[in-house]
């Protein structure tokens, strides 16, 4: 890694697949490091290392850590009286990895009032690899058979990372969000990552977390191992 801006600091990665220790108390920028590439190691490095990949520009991915950091407890999600109602009478249809790549290009459809989202071809060819080793999944909501809604995320021991979610149809993807934290507390996850803090999460029953904690209960609980 070079140092292509000294504080605070900003570092151009290499083939060398490593990132720097965020708990250096020089970094306190959201952006960590540019440059590297977008292979499954990486990727799966990175994660571990409390970064994302969020954006490719020309080419070179920007790799983020965001300070403070949002994340959700699978027990703390808070179902309001009309999501329940859609959950168990909105007549959707939950799976599991059935069409991952269909939900990222779901999430890749620009929002109301934006251009577009970060989704591209790149991100959409690596995920899709990491799907294929098992280590990235997706959770699908249909409606007569239509997939309407959904979200993706890698999953690495009892840690979800959440990466993105789409609605083509009211509550779609709190149905989709909902049925993922009923998996991870089936199977002992301990905590949803949401990245960056929004009020729509925090609404949903997500927190905002400083970095150096974040980076704390990742190690924790990275260290228990898989499920």
């Amino acid at each position: 890694m070079i140092v292509i801006r000294e504080f605070p600091p900003v570092y151009l990665l290499g083939r060398s697949i490593a990132f720097p220790d965020l708990l250096d108390g020089r970094i306190y920028d959201d952006l960590i490091c540019l440059g590297g590439d977008l292979t499954p190691e990486r990727i799966v490095t990175a994660y571990r290392a409390g970064l994302f990949p969020w954006f490719v520009e020309d080419g070179i991915p920007y790799w983020f850590s965001p300070n403070p950091r949002m994340i959700l407890e699978p027990g703390a999600l808070k179902i309001s009286k009309s999501l329940s109602k859609s959950i168990r009478n909105g007549g959707f249809e939950l799976c599991l990895d059935r069409d991952f790549e269909g939900v990222m290009r779901g999430c890749a459809q620009p929002r109301p009032g934006e251009s577009g989202t970060w989704i591209d071809g790149d991100f959409i060819t690596a995920y899709t690899q990491l799907y294929c080793q098992g280590v990235a999944h997706s959770v699908e909501c249909y409606y007569e058979g239509e997939l309407v809604g959904g979200l993706y995320g890698l999953r690495l021991g009892p840690v979800f990372f959440g990466e993105s979610m789409f609605a083509r149809r009211r509550d779609a993807s709190k149905v989709a969000l909902a049925a993922l934290c009923e998996q991870m507390q089936a199977t002992g996850g301990a905590f949803i990552d949401c990245q960056v803090p929004s009020e729509h999460l925090a609404r949903l029953g997500a927190i905002s977390i400083s970095r150096g904690n974040y980076l704390l209960r990742l190690r924790a609980a990275l260290e228990k191992g898989a499920i």
